[in-house]
């Protein structure tokens, strides 16, 4: 019945719509792509400033359009992150809180039944829809990407796995087109690019939209030989290697849409689900935290926005951006539904790109995981810890987040109290949560941080290894 329902309100906006669309008929609708990273580092690539990692075709897609200086992600871990891309709206307004899928209580869940996906908006608009890579939204069959909005789909369900081909793998790690196995050769990230030119030759004479999430640069950090021996002695080898492959596959990409004649006419989104992991070499660079923390490094992503029809390139955009923004920004340049009729928390970011607008597309963000939430208002960052408290930053000044104002500035910290518990009543209780263990890792590191303190452990096995020798050294 909610299935149903979600059809009929996406039928319901697309009527009341109609008029908009046929205003727009004349003009070709353009091919929308979202190239989503995994756990990528914020400075890892040359448009960021790396200097020791090589992204040649990565920097030219951002020099064709506009980078967004102060961009985040909705999530600081992978599956509640592509829950909000994929929606345009807080993932915990419907449950989706913690990493992972469900857990052993609630089952996997996934993305909930009635929330509308931007894949089944823009196929009913029109667009053959693709998604490619990683799926992480679910196992059940209704979370199943072609029950999701996908005409297509050649990916794997699950959050991680093996770049190179698996003997026997299960239905969530394996491979698979449209539910079907595929045994393929060689390194993923060659297998998904050369996907991604397939599907692009195939829908090359009318609008689509590509997911293509790519699975790099997640650990295991496996890389090809040639690119192993090409980085040899670099001190993030294997990072390096892993990078390289990714640059050209997305080149490529672009090498493809230029010869078909269609790159001016493609937005792109180029982002990283969430800040860089602390086991895949990643760097955050001025950024506090890493993939899982609220603290800058957490959520603060590169984020690219292209489309050379109507953007100029060489731009950048220092405005509060959200990847819910991505939504928003694709189905109105689709021309399919004003953001208003469809409630998200994203918006329509081409009025910023064209200059019809300024200043920011937000005024506050908020984040929340279980135990740490933390709320953007202005240049104020908000980070509070269950049972511990709170830390207020200024964010202009400071983006390192080292020093806390809460005590300085009581006026600024309640007004972001006050926006943040506003929000929060909108919420729902998350529908699962993480393991223990998991969870009191978060919890240390984030309480380190939040006095500068030095962190003891970064996963379950060093919070193991750290307590026993802290109980051995007791017994001493």
């Amino acid at each position: 019945m909610k299935k149903v329902l979600r059809s009929v309100a996406i039928l319901l906006l697309l009527v009341a719509c109609n008029s908009i669309t046929k205003q727009a008929s004349k003009e070709q609708k353009p091919n929308i792509i979202v190239i989503l990273l995994d756990d990528a580092g914020y400075v890892d690539f040359g448009f960021m400033g790396s200097k020791d990692l090589e992204t040649p075709n990565i920097d030219a897609l951002a020099k064709s359009g506009t980078v967004f200086t102060d961009a985040h992600v909705s999530a600081t871990v992978c599956a509640p992150s592509r829950a909000g891309l994929m929606t345009g709206i807080y993932q915990q307004r419907f449950g989706f809180e913690a990493n992972g899928t469900g857990d052993a209580h609630s089952g996997d869940l996934g993305l909930a039944d009635d929330v509308t996906t931007m894949a089944e908006v823009l196929k009913e608009g029109g667009y053959t829809t693709i998604a490619l890579g990683k799926w992480h939204l679910g196992g059940t069959p209704t979370d199943h990407p072609n029950q999701r909005g996908f005409d297509e789909f050649y990916g794997f369900l699950t959050g991680s796995r093996s770049y190179f081909p698996l003997e026997n793998p299960n239905e969530y790690r394996m491979l698979q087109h449209n539910g079907k196995r595929i045994a393929f050769e060689g390194y993923m990230t060659d297998v998904l690019g050369d996907a991604s030119v397939r599907y692009v030759k195939e829908n090359k004479d009318s609008p689509f939209f590509m997911y293509l999430a790519y699975n790099a640069v997640h650990t295991p950090m496996h890389a090809k030989e040639e690119h192993l021996k090409k980085y040899e002695g670099h001190p993030r080898k294997e990072l390096a290697a892993m990078t390289w492959s990714l640059d050209e596959n997305i080149g490529k990409l672009q090498q493809e849409l230029q010869s078909l004649g269609i790159a001016e006419n493609t937005l792109i989104f180029f982002l990283s689900d969430n800040g860089g992991a602390h086991n895949n070499q990643s760097s955050s660079g001025p950024l506090k935290g890493w993939k899982g923390s609220k603290f800058e490094g957490g959520h603060r992503i590169p984020f690219v926005v292209s489309w050379p029809k109507k953007i100029e390139g060489g731009g950048m955009f220092e405005g509060l951006t959200s990847s819910l923004d991505i939504f928003a920004t694709a189905v109105a340049a689709a021309t399919i539904a004003p953001e208003e009729l469809l409630q998200l928390d994203g918006v329509d970011l081409m009025p910023f790109l064209i200059g019809e607008k300024t200043g920011n597309p937000h005024k506050q963000l908020f984040w929340r995981k279980l135990e740490e939430t933390a709320a953007r208002s202005g240049d104020h960052k908000l980070i509070r810890l269950d049972d511990f408290g709170h830390v207020l930053y200024d964010l202009n000044k400071d983006l390192g987040e080292t020093r806390d104002l809460s005590k300085e500035r009581p006026q600024e910290l309640n007004a972001i109290l006050q926006k943040l518990e506003s929000w929060e009543h909108t919420l729902l209780e998350p529908l699962w949560v993480e393991g223990r263990d998991w969870m009191d890792v978060t919890y240390h590191v984030h309480k380190q941080l939040m006095t500068n303190d030095t962190i003891h452990y970064k996963s379950p096995s060093g919070m193991k290894g750290y307590l026993e020798k802290q109980k051995n050294d007791g017994n001493n």
